[in-house]
């Protein structure tokens, strides 16, 4: 995937698509709420192989069934379409759980 950073045009409408994301300290920024740890912790491990596959890893935090997440693509100095795609596929992880 490409590194360049995306527009403002660009993460704005990737926002009006995905409500729940936003931008913070030029990240996309999202913190999900699950039912238990042990839901929150299956939902990261997911992730993180799909991370893994892609090279492209989160910065994240866990605390009990609180998951927060924020991606940048640090190649580009800023978020790109790589963010984008691992943000719609912790979305599809997300809405299984």
């Amino acid at each position: 995937m490409a590194l360049v950073k995306a527009s403002n045009t660009e993460i704005q409408a990737f926002i009006s698509t995905y409500h729940c994301w936003s931008v913070e300290n030029n990240k996309l920024h999202r913190e999900y709420i699950f039912n238990d740890f042990v839901q929150a912790f299956g939902f990261m491990t997911e992730a993180a192989l799909i991370s893994e596959s892609t090279n492209h890893h989160p910065e994240w935090f866990n605390v009990y069934k609180k998951v927060t997440v924020d991606l940048t693509t640090h190649e580009a100095g800023g978020i790109t379409e790589r963010d984008f795609s691992l943000a719609m596929k912790m979305e599809e992880i997300a809405s299984k759980k």
